[in-house]
């Protein structure tokens, strides 16, 4: 069975970031694909060293090992697709969606681009503005470690402040549920023989 692995980079374990991501996983659901969604809320992961022994030890994990790093790491080789999401901190990703790019990042250049042609999506929650930086960084991170990004009908991005405020927003909904469709489509193209 297809496993996506989605990440929650908000502060806020059921804010609007987890809202929007749960959306998406509905869709792959409906398609028969495995969801799970890690929370990263509350946990540390902190910024790569730039140490480089993931370079010497070529064995998939980041060679810091006091944080859960390495478990996010472990999910998403076992995955077939993977989902960051992030609030819009200053127009940018949160420290530990940016963390998590980095360290992961690196480890997968180290480990011969080990994350090539998996399935990667973006999803931003955003109270305004910002959220197009947002999108950017997570989808570079895919780009430069050669996987598939599927499309939506608008950028990945749902607009709210409270918790719970992008339920309001339907095209944000939409685009969510657009994205978990296109992402089941093209993960049965690339993986179902």
């Amino acid at each position: 069975m297809m496993k996506v692995i989605a990440f929650n980079g908000s502060a806020r374990k059921d804010g609007n970031t987890a809202g929007l991501i749960r959306h998406v996983l509905n869709e792959l659901e409906a398609e028969g694909i495995e969801a799970e969604l890690e929370q990263l809320g509350g946990k540390h992961i902190q910024g790569c060293i730039a140490c480089f022994k993931c370079f010497k030890n070529q064995d998939k994990k980041c060679s810091v090992d006091k944080d859960m790093l390495n478990e996010c790491i472990s999910k998403m080789l076992e995955a077939d697709g993977i989902i960051m999401g992030s609030p819009t901190y200053f127009a940018n990703v949160s420290t530990n969606v940016k963390s998590l790019i980095d360290r992961a990042g690196l480890v997968a250049k180290a480990n011969k681009d080990m994350f090539a042609r998996k399935v990667g999506a973006a999803v931003v929650a955003v109270r305004r503005a910002g959220a197009i930086h947002v999108f950017n960084s997570i989808n570079h991170f895919y780009f430069i470690n050669q996987m598939v990004v599927p499309g939506s009908s608008y950028w990945n991005m749902g607009q709210g402040l409270n918790p719970g405020d992008v339920e309001k927003d339907v095209e944000g909904i939409r685009t969510m549920q657009t994205l978990g469709q296109n992402m089941a489509w093209v993960m049965k193209k690339l993986y179902s023989g």
